[in-house]
């Protein structure tokens, strides 16, 4: 199949704007908690109606302090209640928001501020406040920035309790902002060159709110409510934080992983959304537990028994046996890692790379169904999402609603619908190059559409290997099956002209942690005094292989090496969305690439 449309379900008007949603929420159900937020470790609830008087309280201050319709706004914060406050007041006031990665340094700061003209601005901490002032000479659209620590939301509501606007006002002050204007500007995280300032409209957001709510009816129920721990700079979290609040659910929201846990079994939510790192986490952390335990053979039961039956589902249903062994994993193991995610949990929502399809297997055999869908920042985030009646594991499902994938005669998936951007700031040439001569976005991304509409994702165009003898090697599959070691952290393929194909790869730090330990290592060893160690090499190579595996031994993976430590934001290998930078990886690791190719390679 080369093309698929979803019958549109869905329709935005062309005068309803974001900020529309929470005024007919207050007056629709002004007492439902819709936004609970962290008072020290305590959750407090906030209501419709509360919510929508701080947000007019912040919208006026907003106008107070000069915000005119059309102007930018940035907002450099981790995950906080006070993130949503801010967007929708901003959206009230009819500004756009241009969100900035709280990991973000002084030089991006610069670039999103000025290639946005932001105006005013409201950060998190006074360090991010000393960032912003490093190029605040060269900013000069830039009036003032705001701390969140510093009670930034008290300060706002301050000046405009004085000026007399409320909401009528507001409504006459955004009275020229449309569907079709644009709501925010979101910078591409990038792994490769500058960021772009992918404009998006209020019809986008509103599009993916009200499409993705009506594609899965069943799990955004009156009482669906999630905790939000992905940064809402991301547009994965974004239009989520729009789909909750347009449709009136409840958000919960945690600045801090370390305390996710902890704050899963606060909250108690019915899904959440995270990428496949996420997920990868909790997987590796189970089993790593349990081997430090002495518990790992009864884990690695639970787990083939979970895959099995997750497979089984799909081939006509687990026979007696597997189930009356699933039933009993159910009560050991299954149980407590449901309850490690609060208990009330039945699904979560994955985007932002590809989850592999052993884990997705795992989770839904464990009683977790994890709906894995396919988006861009250009494409407002899903564009295609699985559904619980027509899962298809190792597929990101069908089209939202409304939306059209084609797949290009390269290959190239494509996509088409009111969710895709409206252009790049400042940059018009960009802008038309993203879509082809019927509209439809190029996503960069390789894939194909099989009998029933659903997507799969084979690559990305650019990362594409080249080997010396011709052979075309996607290098995403290989490295998601070696990821899916607990050892492994990263995983980056090379080979591009080269003789053979070879694999970079580094070790999760805390499985590495327990590796020592369990192998009579010292602790204090690292991955570098370790590189050749026969045992770690050993398991290494079982991944490998287990990749290899997989794919024709032209495609395969012939040597490896252990890099010196795992990939981070701060180190600048990942981007905020935590993808890798092939371009930073290879231009750091250039020497050990160049080594790989210089050495004698062993036949496999």
């Amino acid at each position: 199949m080369r093309e698929y449309a979803s019958p549109a379900q869905v329709t935005v008007a062309d005068d309803l704007t974001l900020s529309d949603a929470i005024f007919t929420n207050a007056q629709r159900v002004p007492n439902k908690v819709i936004v609970r937020h962290k008072v020290n470790d305590a959750y407090v609830d906030m209501t419709a109606s509360e919510f929508r008087d701080l947000v007019v309280r912040t919208a006026a201050g907003l106008v107070a302090r000069g915000l005119q319709p059309g102007d930018r706004f940035a907002i450099m914060s981790r995950t906080r209640y006070e993130w949503t406050v801010l967007d929708y007041a901003v959206w009230a006031a009819g500004g756009i928001t241009v969100p900035i990665y709280e990991t973000s340094s002084a030089a991006q700061i610069e670039w999103i501020m000025s290639d946005s003209g932001t105006v005013l601005a409201v950060v998190e901490s006074d360090e991010h406040a000393a960032l912003v002032a490093e190029v605040r000479d060269r900013l000069p659209a830039l009036r003032e920035v705001l701390v969140l620590d510093q009670g930034a939301l008290d300060t706002l509501g301050e000046a405009g309790a004085g000026t007399g606007v409320g909401a009528e006002e507001l409504a006459a002050a955004r009275s020229d902002i449309t569907a079709d204007s644009i709501a925010t500007i979101i910078y591409t995280s990038g792994t490769t060159g500058r960021p772009k300032g992918c404009e998006l409209s209020h019809r986008a957001l509103l599009f993916n709110a009200l499409a993705s709510a009506e594609a899965m009816p069943n799990h955004f129920t009156e009482d669906a409510s999630t905790l939000m721990f992905l940064p809402l700079a991301h547009v994965l979290a974004r239009t989520m934080q729009c789909t909750i609040i347009n449709n009136a659910r409840c958000i919960a929201y945690t600045p801090d992983t370390n305390t996710l846990l902890a704050d899963l079994a606060k909250v108690q939510p019915t899904f959440i959304l995270a990428v496949p790192r996420v997920f990868e986490k909790v997987y590796a952390g189970a089993r790593a537990k349990a081997h430090a335990d002495g518990k790992g053979r009864i884990f690695d039961a639970a787990e083939a028994t979970a895959v099995a039956y997750s497979r089984a589902l799909d081939q006509g249903g687990p026979g007696l046996p597997l189930r009356l062994k699933h039933a009993v994993f159910s009560r050991l193991v299954y149980s407590k890692l449901r309850a490690a995610l609060g208990g009330n949990i039945t699904h979560g929502i994955s985007g932002g790379a590809p989850l592999n399809v052993h884990l997705c297997h795992f989770f839904r055999g464990i009683g977790f169904l994890i709906l894995e869908g396919y988006g861009l920042t250009e494409s407002t985030a899903a564009a295609t999402v699985n559904r619980p009646e027509s899962l298809k594991i190792g597929t990101v499902g069908l089209p939202l609603p409304g939306v059209t994938v084609r797949i290009a005669d390269d290959g190239e998936v494509l996509l088409r619908g009111d969710l895709v951007l409206s252009g790049y700031r400042n940059n018009e040439t960009a802008g038309k190059e993203a879509l082809d001569s019927d509209g439809f976005l190029r996503t960069g991304d390789l894939g194909s559409l099989d009998e029933t509409g659903h997507l799969r994702i084979t690559g990305r165009k650019k990362e594409i290997l080249v080997t010396a003898g011709g052979k075309n090697v996607a290098p995403a599959p290989l490295e998601q099956r070696i990821g899916q070691h607990p050892l492994v952290g990263q995983a980056v393929l090379v080979g591009d002209q080269r003789p053979f194909i070879a694999a970079l790869i580094t070790l999760d730090p805390e499985a590495f942690a327990t590796w020592l330990k369990a192998n009579g290592r010292p602790a204090t060893a690292t991955p570098s005094d370790l590189a050749n160690d026969p045992t770690l090499v050993a398991e290494i190579q079982q991944a490998v292989d287990a990749a290899n595996a997989t794919v024709s031994h032209a495609e395969a993976i012939k040597k490896f090496v252990i890099l010196p430590y795992d990939f981070t934001i701060a180190s600048g290998e990942l981007t905020p969305s935590l993808k890798v930078k092939r371009n930073v990886v290879m231009e750091r690791f250039a020497d050990t690439v160049e080594a790989i190719y210089a050495t004698p390679r062993v036949t496999t």
